[in-house]
């Protein structure tokens, strides 16, 4: 598990399929979230309690989400 240093609020990231954990500092919505991993928004899905969230959502210090990277094999 990767803990970042700074202050803050903070949000828990599962990442699949690797199953890495990691706690970053809280990204004000999806899109930025996405944009700090590295991920264009159609190579990454984003779930919070199951539900899959849109770029535009709001993440709230606290939530614990996952970051499926989706692949192409096709």
């Amino acid at each position: 598990m990767t803990q970042d240093k700074s202050e803050g609020p903070t949000i828990t990231l599962t990442m699949q399929p690797t199953g890495g954990t990691k706690t970053v500092p809280r990204p004000k919505t999806v899109r930025q979230l996405l944009d700090r991993l590295g991920f264009l928004e159609e190579t990454a899905l984003v779930i919070r309690d199951g539900s899959l969230l849109t770029p535009d959502l709001s993440i709230q210090p606290g939530d614990h989400i996952t970051v499926r990277s989706i692949v192409s094999r096709g």
